[in-house]
């Protein structure tokens, strides 16, 4: 077949010269949103737990009276995660992405009702457990799915789309907070309406096609390069199948022979009503509005994140990013120790706020989408998506720890020391990022593979790659 007669019946009018852009191919940005819905319910979950909290408190004593009980019902869906994530990584290789993300949003869906339901605070707690399953398995399969379908010059802007999709679920869950505040059995519709983005994304997944590396290692070569058409022209699609072909001989002979929750980021995010009413701003619905803003903020820097990350690269970004959230939580702890919890009023409650949306504008551009693209590229791909839910598992993890110690560490040693001890953990991040991250911008898998060889075994040596004595897919018509 020549090339083009391939590239008239894949439909695909593309030429080698054609530059790959953000919005160049529809079809993978229609795929990369689609997908990302799984990163709309792991912010809206994130993001709406800390409005709906406040109007459980309201309903449920126990709850009002125990901050052990408001830590269990935010982090339940935490340990839900956990478990999602690790079993998330197995489903992916055995099944699929596809298969996986379908069946988290079955499991979301079904906790959604059930936490609409609740009669009492531990059906509730149940709910969150199930969302958490969900969540999990998505918070695997998303930026792998979207990763394996990207093309490498913006495949950091695509799997970042997913972060924006995680963010824009938080903004849209504060909306939501706002919208129901006077709406009887406010929280129940709060946590209810989470499982519509669940449904659609089911429906829409059942017309979308299966990772084309997944099919071409794990299933059929056939559907695999029907796939790859879709997304390159006939000139990059020889050039990707040679590299499929040469990592298929690689696994073959392998088989005979969390910073980023530590810094933070779901403390502000799923308590960030709570942290503001801790600055002196009582009011649920002025709570609400101010946490909106922090959401909306969080929003638009992801969005300046996607730029960034395929142009600046991975390594600058997180540096720069965690720089400014260091110096942002410095300046939520200064707030709190000058003005202790219950005494804070007028500037110091505005300092507060302030380094909340500061924190927010640097860890959204960098520490959002870093390490999610990062974890999305840098693990072989026979072992993608075991090593992916290995990294979302300590990620969540990571949350768990931070969701359910925040009020009571911030009771015990104040909440001014807290900030400041992730501050230190903020710290720690930067000199593991500069000193152990390599830079992957533009690289293709394979490339991304060879830098980790590298450092293993040193320059030139691995694992030896026969030929594999496969036919070149496309010939031009004078048989080059």
């Amino acid at each position: 077949m020549t090339i083009e007669s391939f590239a008239e019946s894949s439909g695909y009018l593309g030429g080698s010269n054609r530059k790959i852009t953000y919005f160049s191919n529809s079809y993978v940005l229609g795929l990369t949103v689609v997908a990302g819905i799984g990163g709309l319910l792991f912010g809206y979950d994130t993001g709406v737990i800390s409005g709906a909290l406040l109007y459980i408190r309201d309903e449920f004593e126990e709850v009002n009276r125990s901050s052990f009980l408001q830590e269990t019902i935010v982090s339940m869906a935490l340990v839900g995660a956990i478990i999602g994530a690790a079993v998330g990584g197995w489903i992916n290789d055995a099944f699929g992405r596809k298969k996986a993300t379908l069946s988290a949003d079955v499991v979301f869906a079904l906790g959604s009702v059930v936490m609409a339901a609740a009669p009492n605070p531990y059906i509730l707690i149940v709910g969150r457990l199930l969302v958490g399953l969900g969540v999990g398995v998505a918070s695997v399969t998303a930026p792998v799915y979207i990763a394996e379908a990207s093309p490498s010059e913006i495949r950091g802007g695509l799997v970042s789309t997913n972060v924006l999709m995680i963010t824009g679920g938080q903004f849209l869950s504060y909306l939501v907070n706002l919208a129901f505040t006077e709406v009887p059995g406010t929280w129940r519709w709060m946590l209810g309406v989470s499982g519509l983005p669940a449904i659609i994304q089911f429906f829409l997944m059942l017309f979308l096609p299966e990772s084309p590396r997944w099919l071409y290692l794990k299933k059929d070569k056939s559907e695999a390069i029907v796939v790859l058409s879709k997304i390159y022209d006939p000139y990059r699609l020889e050039e990707e199948i040679d590299q499929l072909a040469t990592a298929l001989v690689e696994e073959q002979q392998r088989k005979t022979h969390a910073f980023q929750q530590f810094t933070g980021i779901n403390t502000v995010m799923y308590y960030s009503p709570t942290i503001v009413q801790m600055a002196g701003f009582n009011s649920n619905q002025l709570a609400l509005l101010l946490s909106l803003i922090v959401a909306f903020m969080n929003a638009l820097g992801t969005i300046l994140g996607i730029y960034l990350i395929d142009h600046v690269g991975r390594r600058k970004l997180a540096l720069s990013s965690l720089s400014g959230v260091t110096i942002s939580l410095i300046v939520l702890a200064v707030a709190f120790i000058l003005e202790p919890y219950g005494s804070m009023n007028g500037l110091y409650g505005w300092i507060a706020v302030i380094g909340l949306a500061l924190y927010i504008a640097f860890f959204a551009p960098g520490m959002g989408p870093v390490p999610w693209t990062v974890n999305s590229e840098i693990y072989p791909e026979a072992y993608r998506g075991l090593c992916g839910g290995m990294s979302a598992t300590v990620n969540w993890i990571s949350n768990l720890i931070v969701a359910q110690s925040f009020l009571s560490v911030a009771e015990a040693v104040g909440t001014g020391p807290t900030f400041l001890i992730l501050a230190a953990v903020a710290v720690a991040a930067f000199a593991f990022v500069a000193i152990l991250v390599p830079e992957t911008k533009g690289l293709t898998f394979e490339e991304v593979e060879n830098i980790w060889k590298e450092r293993a075994w040193g320059r030139g040596r691995g694992i030896d790659v026969p030929e594999t004595g496969r036919e070149p897919l496309l010939r031009t018509g004078n048989g080059h």
